[in-house]
């Protein structure tokens, strides 16, 4: 082992890993493929959240596409970054897990060095940079948009940011959605969205932006009740990162599919949590 990984000198991992092995940085691997083929690998869509009373929530549908076909039924697109926050990606699914990856490692490396937590707005800016880094492979199509949100314990408050592939970094206000759906689902949000609603209002305003993002986007997948596979959703509030458990994410899906039965296009903002 070099002397170089027992004297890091810089608080970024990314950093650290440029100078040190900068082949593992996601896009950094020279990746040499034409547009065509690039549509061939795994893609993930649509993922949503909102801002809550005391934080944010985020969900994401589980399916990842590959041209016209399904890839994959039960992807996981939304991830614990740090204790109070999340990220969710759309795009080119093997680069956008490694993205997570090494930014869930960019804010623990700074914890340990630094002996604090970064704050949220410095991880917000921290992403932006990953997302610069994977310009190269964007341009050849691996294109990956990441979302993330979090609690900011500075300002008592969830705060959520978007980002474009060249690495621009936008804040959003009271809810936002990313990926192939996203126009569906923002749209659904509008509707259904109110300053100061609880965390279950919140929950369920994300689980029916999906179910109409899936309803209008052949590449969202709704909840798979045969096979038992609904949105995965995460909520950060002061008290940090909590993923709801397969029963309550059933419990929730399966509320908005039977009021669906009733109401095919969904309910009005006066009735959302039907």
């Amino acid at each position: 082992m070099g002397t170089a990984y027992l004297t890091a000198r810089t608080s970024s991992f990314s950093e650290f890993l440029a100078a040190t092995a900068p082949e593992l940085l996601p896009g950094a691997r020279g990746l040499q493929m034409n547009a065509d083929l690039a549509k061939e690998v795994p893609h993930g869509t649509t993922i949503v959240t909102a801002a809550f009373s005391g934080g944010v929530v985020m969900a994401g549908d589980r399916r990842a596409t590959a041209g016209s076909m399904i890839a994959q039924r039960d992807m996981e697109k939304v991830f614990r970054s740090d204790e109070y926050s999340c990220i969710g990606i759309s795009g080119s699914a093997g680069v956008g897990v490694e993205l997570v990856r090494v930014f869930q490692l960019e804010l623990e490396h700074y914890e340990k060095l630094e002996g604090r937590l970064l704050s949220l707005e410095g991880k917000a800016n921290r992403l932006a940079g990953l997302v610069r880094g994977n310009l190269a492979a964007a341009m050849q199509g691996f294109v990956v948009v990441p979302l993330f949100a979090g609690y900011d314990t500075e300002e008592d408050t969830g705060r959520i940011f978007s980002y474009d592939p060249t690495g621009g970094r936008y804040e959003e206000h009271r809810f936002y959605s990313i990926g192939s759906g996203s126009v569906f689902a923002r749209g659904s949000l509008k509707k259904l969205y109110s300053d100061g609603m609880s965390e279950a209002d919140a929950i369920t305003a994300c689980m029916q932006a999906l179910y109409d993002a899936a309803d209008d986007d052949s590449a969202t997948g709704g909840p798979d009740m045969s096979r038992r596979i609904y949105p995965l959703v995460a909520s950060v509030t002061a008290d940090g990162y909590q993923r709801l458990t397969d029963a309550q994410a059933a419990a929730y899906a399966e509320a908005v599919v039977a009021g669906r039965m009733a109401a095919p296009d969904g309910p009005s903002a006066a009735s959302r949590t039907e």
